[in-house]
């Protein structure tokens, strides 16, 4: 058969009469071409759609006329297409479309030329191959023709395949790879499509078929072992049953399902199919082979099968009797394959609901009574399998309780069963779980539909609370959501099947009955996660509902609350995206007012959801209205520099959704205007205008980016306007994206284009575009490059002009050689993206990228010259000629870059890439290995070191640095240390990447590497890993490992696969083998290499390799540690390196210790990688237990290492065991969510040895209480650990758990704290719910009279379990009144109110006493609370003579008692000056804690008491005091928010005596920087609340210049943020004095400027608050809530206050010119053009935040106004004269240098890099901005023109900004109308 290529041609040159067949069938061609030639899958289904569509349009009439070997050639030519096509079935299908098509005209053609092609694959003496059985599977599939071509030659296919088996079989790497996948899959599309062909060769006697036979064994042996993938076993189990199906009689078919199912584990066994009868003999016992054929059968078999009955027991069925025990046994068993059993399980209660009128038919009885043994079996393998571990298996577990709901409902009304009682038996089952359990919810969603809302709400009274406290943790919300809707869904049916006359209000009112509140608590709750959860869960199912809950949602807001604002936002926004109603229509004219609120907060969650609401609308074409867009104008603008993350990511999806909306609007008009210019009218003035509007906001939007891309802009702003740049380009370019499957352009996108074109405008792709977001690929962030690269690569023209191409290519040499790590990243990415972009390079260069694989061997022969550079001089080559750079470009140019690397690389160059790294690899161990090169064992990190500093030391022809000494590590040292690491690093990772790539992409017919090669890269990688103690190094190369040793196993090749076998083997010996040598704690890269070839192993796999690596690391970690151990050698010396550069310092080993065990530390070490392993996920849970016991044996170890890492080991399973902890904003629960049940279930082999363990610490503690027992238990705590992280509140049916209760118990009396501390802990998960009070009540019991002897420890340990139980038992209940048990319990706590007086002298003890009744405090008796009120307040003043341990938490306890009662903390408090220090210091901190805030009479006491002791504080020697003091006061004066000053009443002595001391005292210390920035932070805050009560102007002025210092970069966070909370606290009362009002607001709003530029973003919120209370202060009422307003509105606001304010009075334009930093343009432009740096690391600047460039900008409104006033003040005429007659000549020089500058028209390298040094931009924004200004102040005054000629100025500004606008710099909007003498844009919109 011709090639595909030649076919093409041959229908291209038929001779067709009519020309438009002619020019379809050419197009045609053209279309099938590109599929053939395109890699991406999507590409090539969309090229065979166009094709489709273009052989649509040539009618059967027309193709008929074509003469027959034309039409012979287009159906060879589709045939070919789609053997070409076989892997992909969609496409597939496509070509058979098209097929059809040509059958309909000639249909024996196209079946002749299938027909001929498929015999050539079954008539042939070789055996099919992978391609054949692929081909085979796609025309019985996907071809109609060919499914006809098979069912004429199904015979000759069968015995094709059962040829094929014995062969598969006989070959490890054949059955186990996808040569048996396939083949089993071709036996079941074969048993499945042809099963009328199929079925005599199987069930009649006659016709018995000899290759079926062969297919039927070959399918069991696969099923029954010989195959180790688990997914060609599930699939030949499927198989079978398919077969099975074939059966024409229902008898036959179910005694062959009969016989499948009795077959054993251990002993072969007869399997009969009809007329085949095979021997079955089992391989191994692991369940897959049940799992195989239960699912097969459950899947497959028709009902006659599934409903036959057994020869033995006619009355019985398979589905019943044969699959349920087979079933439920796997469900039982703890198998690697849980999921599957669940999934079995699952359809076993399918296909009961299915037939279940059979089975009734059969049985004669009820299937599911309440006392059936199945019914029992079903519900207790559901809930004990509820909360598994298993990824999946909850899912399963849930659809499986609903499928057994309805099936139990079905019997219930067919045997009239009224009673139901499952139902009710289960929903209190489920109530009773705790409110943390994630079944819970589900269970309850299965029963709501039997039982109704009403019966589980009134039922169920927690419910709404427990929901809440769901929503607010991560892993509940998605559970708890749904059973909200759930209930609404259900409460919704009922309420219209009560009544069909129902409005929508009327529902919406029995909707806000039940719920109002709870999602009002929701929406407004402080809880960031409920609040997400609420308005993303919540809302939209309550309007899909409901929609007219929102007038009772929207009725209960007030904007100016706190959290309402948001509430409003998501409520108006899901409205609008679930109803597609108008927003605006719910509230009128406010709504719009409020989204500006809304679109204007501090809250970056408010604003987000404000600009959902915005942008958001169930329909595409709904175009936003003008507003809107003006609206988003301004939006936009002000929201470019979030710190945030997800605000960046939601931000941008918001602005696409907007652009959609614009597209699809006025894609939807143009299409418009061209019907009516056919219909000759004219089009509507209203829709050219919104047309209009919509075409220049894209323009506007596409502009704006390239303004803030520049090097001196945050990452912040050009993360997000790259961002939205993306969105622009993806939404309103018509680039096809052939990995994205949605969010492609329309298919008339190019109309909308031409139709902006023709306006000039969309023009995203010029040259100066391009400037710009090439110099982002030197950005010194990962991010910022990589997205620039991907939207050069994805958008912009195909190549770059020959001048970009040039001058990119000098400058990426140049970066590659760069000993900076991040500079070498960059010219990797800069030379990935010129092999993707350039063509045309000029001859002359050394490189012509027009092949690739040029551009790799001129790498090649880079990294060759970098090695040989390296291998003279290392000093040398780190300096100028460092490897890393040239590596990490292979990486880029082979492994990213290229679509296929065979078109790149030949065997030659891929030996020599090989010997390349191979050779660099062991230069650069050699470097750090120095004179040790001819030891076996790898250097310590202090010989490494030791081994630098003697290479530099030879290279400076120096003496070596002594190596004992303490060193410093010079620059030198950094840059070899550097060069050796990051370039391992990226060998490992490049060297993994290009193996995998090759693998990926061979065939048997072309290698581009030997198994010789591969072994080279493994000792590469070998060598890395066990020689570099650089963690950076290893763990690089682990990446790259991971996917050498995956490519490796999943080979075909058997060699290949035991590459990674044989170094996991190495591995393990080394870890068995102790070496003489030097081993870090982890073992350094040993663990990693065992767990990179583990990890590796396919998932679906039996995974040997792991299963041999545990079981031998098990064993080693066991061999007893030898006699002669001296553990003193686990303690090797330490020597510290300091940098000099950073002055950081390392910490280093200095010894080489010969460990006798190291084997069995190693080993454990190993173990842990093993289980942290991220890659093997849960296949190390099968482990678990022997990986827990001999962790917590080993904790017996006498060898401090092992003893070590056994506790690293413990940990990491128990985090594996366990899964994340749930995360919650309320801090969180301490458990997780397994319980213990659960637990145990999966892991029943640790049960008992917990048991054990407990048991026998229990059996250490008894004896006489006088006895000493401290009997030290390593393992005690660790196991009581692990049972306290379970889950609380689940009751143990079976009640196995209940012996664990008396040794906990027991264990209150151990004399280590943490170990009774721990114990009640794991008495509270371990204890049923049933069983607390009966706990309680024996617990109380015990408590001693007063005059019993007791131990201490007893004592202390049954408090706090009686502490621990009593706390979970009140929260699940919800009733107050007191229970039987309780009423006891509470007696004998009164009883032993002895336990906290004197008389018991343990302060720890009486701690806990009166813990314990504080949670009772609601259920005592006044006379009892009273007694013990007296009781500590004599205690506490009562002076102690001697220092006791645990007193001072008993008297911090007591106040916390005495204070919750309002009379006696009056009066502990009045008696505050004569406390004892200790007292006031315990008083001072509950006041920290949040205490004492609730209750104004107290408050006020309290802060009267506190600054009438102030001036005693202060002068106190005791640092800490003065600090806690300071807190406590301004807690108690700002109410626990420094922001917000509480206004009370002062005392009088305070004012007039006092409070200047005080005063004087706090500002001293702040002058004189006493205290730390803590104390000095809090001095600052004091002193800001005191000052207005005190506003001496010399204290005020004091205080100005304290914050003047502390506002700056330089100064410590703490005291940045003090000063913005000072602006808060004092500024705006102060703002109010009249006294030299305006300098002092000058002062204030100017520190405001500073600090709302500040670096911490906590800083300027602070700030930004501060402004909006000025903006509340200065309103008409200034009454009501402080509105926040969002940092970047706080900007104007304080120039605007500045310009309204204090426009004339002096150093107001001092300020707005202060904020222009000026830099010597001549000297940043000759920097800029040295090459070379200077050091490794650059040094950060201050405040990387700060934005001169966008300063500039924002500044220049109000400049120009200041320039406007000129003539309205004498004083301000002055100040600006002064200013011009200093700056004019300076302007002049500097524009005069701009006009030097005059950049050539092609790119040169001086100018790219200008464009990419971060001050270049920045001076000349700041030197544009002075220059308008003084532009505008020689136009308003003539006494200044003397100065310089207006118009000539204004002239050479523009050709200036002209020209560099043309050559890829970009200002702001506010620059460019301002030099173009435009009116500058709004204020504020430039941020």
């Amino acid at each position: 058969m011709s090639s595909f290529e030649e076919l093409v041609v041959s229908v291209q040159d038929c001779v067709v009469s009519e020309d438009h067949v002619r020019d379809k069938l050419r197009l045609f061609c053209d279309k099938l071409s590109e599929s053939s030639r395109s890699a991406v899958k999507r590409c090539k289904e969309r090229s065979l759609e166009e094709a489709a569509l273009l052989l649509r349009q040539i009618s059967q009439t027309e193709l008929c006329g074509l003469e027959k070997n034309h039409l012979l050639l287009l159906v060879r030519l589709l045939v070919s297409m789609q053997l070409q096509t076989a892997s992909i079935s969609t496409a597939c299908r496509k070509v058979d479309q098209m097929l059809q098509h040509l059958s309909n005209v000639d249909q024996q053609l196209v079946f002749r030329e299938i027909q001929q092609c498929l015999h050539s694959m079954i008539h042939t003496d070789q055996v099919l191959s992978f391609e054949d059985l692929q081909r085979a599977c796609m025309f019985l599939e996907d071809s109609t023709a060919g499914r006809d071509v098979w069912r004429e030659s199904c015979p000759s296919l069968l015995s094709k395949i059962s040829e094929l088996f014995p062969v598969v079989l006989q070959h490890e790497s054949h059955r186990d790879g996808p040569l048996c996948y396939i083949a089993i899959k071709l036996c079941l599309q074969t048993f499945q499509l042809l099963s009328t062909e199929v079925s005599p060769l199987v069930w009649n006697k006659e016709h018995r078929s000899s290759p079926m036979q062969t297919i039927l064994q070959a399918l069991m042996d696969i099923i029954l072992g010989q195959c180790c993938n688990r997914d060609t076993r599930l699939l030949a189990g499927t198989a079978v049953a398919m077969l099975i199906n074939t059966a024409s009689e229902s008898g036959a078919g179910g005694a062959a399902a009969w016989s499948l199912l009795h077959f054993s584990d251990i002993e072969p066994w007869p399997l009969t199919v009809g007329a085949l009868q095979i021997q079955c003999v089992p391989v191994g016992g692991d369940g897959v082979a049940r799992l195989a054929v239960s699912r097969g059968l459950l899947t497959c078999c028709r009902p006659h099968v599934l409903l036959s009955s057994s020869v033995d027991d006619t009355d019985t069925c398979l589905l019943l009797k044969g699959l349920f025990p087979l079933v439920y046994a796997l469900c039982e068993e703890k198998l690697d394959c849980h999921y599957f059993a669940f999934e079995v399980l699952t359809l076993w209660l399918k296909r009961v609901k299915e037939h279940l009128a059979d089975i009734w038919k059969t049985t004669g009885v009820c299937l599911l009574s309440d006392n059936s043994v199945l019914l029992q079996k079903l519900i207790d393998i559901i809930w004990t399998n509820a909360e598994s571990p298993v990824e999946g298996v909850s899912e399963f577990v849930r659809s499986a309780l609903s499928l057994l709901l309805d099936i139990y409902e079905t019997d219930c009304v067919k045997f009239c069963d009224t009673k139901k009682t499952l139902h009710f038996t289960l929903l209190q089952r489920a109530i009773k779980l705790p409110w943390e359990t994630k079944a819970k919810y589900h269970h309850l969603c299965a029963l709501l539909p039997y039982l109704g809302t009403d019966t589980v709400l009134d039922q169920y009274v927690d419910l709404p609370s427990h929901l809440l406290k769901g929503l607010s943790t991560n892993h509940l919300s998605p559970c708890g959501s749904e059973l909200y809707k759930c209930l609404i869904q259900q409460l919704r049916r009922e309420l219209c099947d009560k009544s069909e006359s129902h409005t929508e209000l009327d529902l919406a009112d029995e909707w806000a009955r039940r719920w109002q509140s709870v999602l009002h608590k929701a929406l407004t709750s402080d809880v960031t996660l409920l609040q997400n959860n609420g308005s993303t869960h919540l809302l939209p199912c309550t309007f899909q509902v409901f929609p007219s809950s929102v007038n009772h949602l929207l009725a209960s807001l007030d904007p100016f609350t706190p959290g309402h604002l948001h509430a409003w936002a998501c409520i108006m926004s899901s409205y609008r995206a679930t109803t597609g109603g108008s927003p605006w229509a719910l509230q009128g004219s406010s709504a719009l007012e409020t989204l500006q609120l809304a679109l204007g907060s501090a809250d970056d969650k408010v604003r987000l959801a404000a600009l959902s609401l915005l942008c958001c609308s169930p329909k595409t074409k709904d175009t936003p209205t003008t507003e809107e867009m003006s609206i988003m104008m301004r939006f936009i603008p002000q929201n470019l520099n979030c710190e945030s993350a997800p605000f960046r990511q939601h931000f941008q999806a918001g602005v696409k959704r907007f652009l959609a909306r614009i597209r699809d609007g006025c894609l939807a008009q143009v299409r418009q205007r061209k019907s009516k210019k056919k219909e000759e009218t004219s089009c509507s003035e209203r829709t050219h205008e919104s047309l209009e509007q919509g075409i220049g906001f894209v323009e506007w939007l596409g502009q704006l980016p390239y303004s803030y891309l520049s090097p001196g802009h945050s990452y912040q702003r050009k993360k997000t306007v790259l961002l939205m740049l993306s969105a622009v380009l993806e939404t309103c370019t018509d680039t096809w994206s052939p990995d994205r499957k949605k969010g492609q352009p329309p298919a008339n996108m190019g109309s909308l284009i031409a139709c902006a074109r023709q306006r000039r405008k969309w023009d995203f792709f010029s040259r100066t575009k391009q400037l710009v977001l090439i110099s982002c690929l030197e950005d010194s962030t990962n991010e910022i490059r990589e997205l620039s690269a991907g939207l050069l690569l994805k958008f912009f023209p195909p190549s770059f002009p020959d001048d970009i191409a040039t001058v990119l290519l000098l400058r990426t040499k140049h970066l590659l050689c760069s000993p900076r790590v991040q500079e070498a990243q960059m010219g990797a990415l800069m030379m990935k993206v010129l092999l993707l972009k350039s063509q045309n390079q000029p001859e002359n260069c050394r490189l012509n990228p027009d092949s690739s694989g040029s551009m790799v061997r001129f790498l090649v022969k880079q990294l060759e010259e970098h090695y040989l550079t390296a291998k003279a001089e290392m000093m040398l080559a780190a300096r100028t000629k460092p490897i890393h750079g040239v590596v990490s470009a292979l990486q880029r140019c082979l492994v990213e870059a290229a679509d296929r690397v065979f078109d790149t690389l030949d065997c030659s160059l891929i030996t020599e890439v090989l010997d390349l790294l191979e050779n660099i690899s062991l230069l650069l161990l050699g470097v750090l290995y120095g004179d040790l090169q001819s030891t076996e064992a790898p250097p310590s990190f202090c010989d490494m070191g030791n081994a630098i500093s003697s290479l530099i030391a030879q290279t400076s022809a120096g003496d070596p640095v002594d190596g004992e000494e303490c060193v410093l590590l010079s620059e030198d040292h950094s840059l070899v240390l550097t060069c050796c690491w990051v370039s391992l690093k990226e060998i490992g990772i490049f060297l993994g990447s290009l193996v995998e790539k090759i693998l990926s992409e061979s065939k048997p017919s072309k290698r581009l590497v030997e198994k010789e090669d591969l072994v080279r890269a493994s000792k590469i990688f070998k060598n890395i890993l066990l020689k570099c103690r650089h963690w950076g190094a290893v763990e690089g190369c682990c990446i790259g490992f991971t996917k050498f040793c995956a490519s490796l196993l999943s080979s075909s090749d058997q060699e290949l696969r035991e590459i990674p076998a044989h170094m996991l083997k190495e591995g393990l010996q080394v870890v068995q083998c102790p070496r003489s040598t030097s081993v870090t704690r982890r073992a350094a890269g040993l663990p990693m290499l065992i767990l990179c070839v583990v990890s590796a192993e396919e998932s679906s796999k039996a995974r040997p390799l792991l299963s041999h690596s545990m079981q031998t690391l098990l064993d080693t970690a066991k061999t007893p540690l030898p006699d002669n151990w001296d553990q003193t050698l686990d303690l090797p010396q330490v020597c510290v390196f300091v940098n000099k550069e950073t002055g950081s310092r390392i910490l280093v080993r200095r010894d080489h210790v010969i460990f006798s065990g190291l084997s069995q530390v190693c080993a454990v070490h190993t173990l842990q990688a093993l289980v942290r392993g991220s890659g093997l996920g849960v296949a190390v849970l099968q482990f678990a237990p022997a990986v827990a016991i001999l962790s917590l044996t080993l904790l017996s170890s006498r060898c401090w290492a092992m003893r070590n890492a056994a506790l690293q080991l413990y940990s990491s399973l128990c985090s594996r065991m366990l899964g994340q902890r749930p995360s919650s904003e309320d801090s969180g629960p301490t458990q997780h969510a397994m319980s213990p049940p659960t637990f145990f279930f999966h892991y029943p082999a640790l049960q008992s040895f917990l048991l054990g363990e407990l048991k026998e610490a229990a059996q250490d503690l008894e004896g006489r209480p006088d006895e000493a027992k401290l009997h030290l238990q390593p393992s005690l705590y660790p196991v009581l650990t692990l049972l306290a992280q379970l889950q609380p509140g689940v009751q143990d049916s079976t009640e196995t758990l209940s012996d664990f209760l008396p040794p906990l118990l027991q264990l209150s009396d151990s004399s280590i704290y943490s170990v009774r501390v721990m114990a009640c802990k794991a008495l509270v998960a371990m204890t049923p719910p049933s069983e607390y009070m009966n706990i309680l009540v024996k617990l109380t019991a015990q408590l001693p009279g007063r005059q019993q002897r007791c131990s201490h420890n007893r004592l202390h340990g049954q408090l706090l379990q009686i502490k621990a139980i009593l706390e979970r038992s009140l929260t699940l209940t919800t009733d107050r009144g007191l229970s039987s048990a309780l009423t006891e319990a509470l007696s004998k706590v009164d009883a032993s109110l002895w336990l906290v007086t004197e008389a018991q002298r343990c302060p720890l003890v009486r701690a806990v006493y009166l813990e314990v009744v504080e949670l009772l405090r609601g259920y005592c008796c006044e006379t009892f609370l009273s007694k013990l009120s007296d009781t500590l307040m004599h205690d506490l003043h009562v002076p102690q003579t001697g220092l006791q341990v645990g007193l001072s938490s008993f008297h911090q306890r007591a106040i916390n008692f005495l204070c919750a009662d309002l009379k006696l903390a009056c009066q502990i408090w009045s008696g505050f000056l004569a406390a004892s220090p200790d007292l006031k210091l315990s008083l001072v901190t509950w006041v920290v804690d949040g205490q004492g805030l609730q209750q104004t009479s107290l408050r006020e006491l309290i802060q009267n008491v506190l600054q009438s002791n102030l001036e005693e504080a202060l002068l106190c020697h005791s640092v800490g005091y003065r600090r806690t003091f300071l807190t406590a006061l301004i807690q108690v004066m700002t109410g626990g928010d420094s922001s917000l000053r509480q206004h009370h009443p002062q005392s009088d002595s305070l004012q007039t005596s006092v409070l200047p001391e005080c005063l004087d005292i706090l500002l001293g210390d702040l002058e004189d920087q006493h205290g730390g920035p803590e104390f000095l932070s809090q001095a600052l805050c004091a002193a800001s609340l005191l000052l207005p009560q005190c506003p001496k102007m010399s204290m005020v002025l004091r205080w100005c210049s304290i914050l003047e210092r502390h506002r700056c970069p330089d100064a410590p966070e703490e005291l940045r943020m003090a000063t913005a909370e000072a602006l808060c606290a004092a500024g705006v009362p102060l703002m109010s004095h009249n006294l030299r009002k305006s300098a002092l607001m000058i002062r204030l709003i100017n520190t405001g400027l500073y600090l709302l530029q500040d670096q911490s973003q906590q800083v300027r919120m602070k700030t930004a608050r501060f402004t909006s209370m000025v903006h509340h202060a200065r309103a008409e009422d200034g009454q009501g809530s402080v509105y926040h307003m969002q940092v970047n509105q706080a900007l104007p606001f304080l120039l605007d206050l500045l310009l309204e304010e204090c426009v004339d009075a002096p150093g107001a334009l001092e300020v707005l010119l202060c904020h222009l930093p000026q830099h010597d343009l001549s000297l940043v432009l000759r920097e800029a053009t040295e090459n070379g740096c200077s050091s490794l690391y650059e040094q950060d600047e201050a405040n990387v935040f700060a934005e001169p460039a966008v300063m500039s900008a924002l500044v220049l409104p109000y400049l120009l106004q200041t320039a406007d006033k000129y003539s309205e003040s004498s004083a301000l005429a002055q100040s600006l004269s002064t200013w011009a007659e200093q700056s004019a000549a300076q302007v002049s020089h500097c524009l005069e240098v701009c006009k030097e500058l005059q950049p050539a028209e092609t790119l040169t390298q001086a100018w790219l890099s200008l464009l990419v040094d971060p001050r270049f931009h920045s001076t000349l924004c700041v030197l544009f901005t002075r220059a308008a200004f003084l532009l505008r102040l020689l136009k308003n005054s003539d006494d200044l023109r003397h100065l310089c000629d207006p118009s000539s100025l204004q002239k050479q500004l523009q050709d200036v900004l002209h020209q560099l606008r043309h050559n890829g710099v970009h200002f702001p909007s506010a620059l460019t109308a301002a030099l173009d003498g435009e009116l500058p844009c709004e204020r504020g919109d430039t941020l």
